[in-house]
């Protein structure tokens, strides 16, 4: 159809003619209300929007000399931290000489790992970048 046509047909219909593929030969085009369809559009963006979750990275910081009683605390941040939906990063920082020892950062993070168990896994392994000794847990997929 003309396009003459195809305007005269949209404007008795109280439609917009819509052009839906540009590039076609011919070109393509479509009797609609666009109002409406750039409304739907906007509405479907809104409902993807609201779907969506967002993963945060929360952080735990603790220190080598860290005592058990702090440990259990730092713990149960981790844990809730999982159940929420976010990843953590359990960080040991050294200072001063306390980097000579390192098996001790690493027997902390061993030990964040084991008290974790089923609730979360480990994404990244424990690593060493400068005075600290970081690793990654990410909450465990639900069943």
């Amino acid at each position: 159809m003309s396009r003459d046509d195809a305007l005269r047909a949209a404007q008795e219909k109280g439609l917009d003619l819509v052009e839906v593929a540009p590039n076609a030969e011919p070109p393509v085009c479509r009797i609609m209300d666009f109002g409406k369809y750039k409304y739907q559009q906007q509405k479907k963006q809104q409902e993807a929007r609201k779907r969506q979750s967002i993963i945060q990275v929360k952080e735990i910081k603790v220190r080598p000399k860290t005592d058990e009683h702090d440990f259990q605390t730092k713990l149960k941040h981790v844990l809730r931290f999982l159940e929420e939906g976010d990843r953590v990063k359990v960080t040991v920082f050294f200072r001063g000489r306390e980097i000579v020892h390192k098996d001790r950062g690493l027997s902390i993070l061993q030990k964040f790992v084991a008290s974790i168990g089923e609730r979360g896994k480990l994404d990244q392994e424990p690593q060493a970048e400068g005075r600290t000794l970081f690793m990654l847990v990410s909450p465990a997929a639900k069943k």
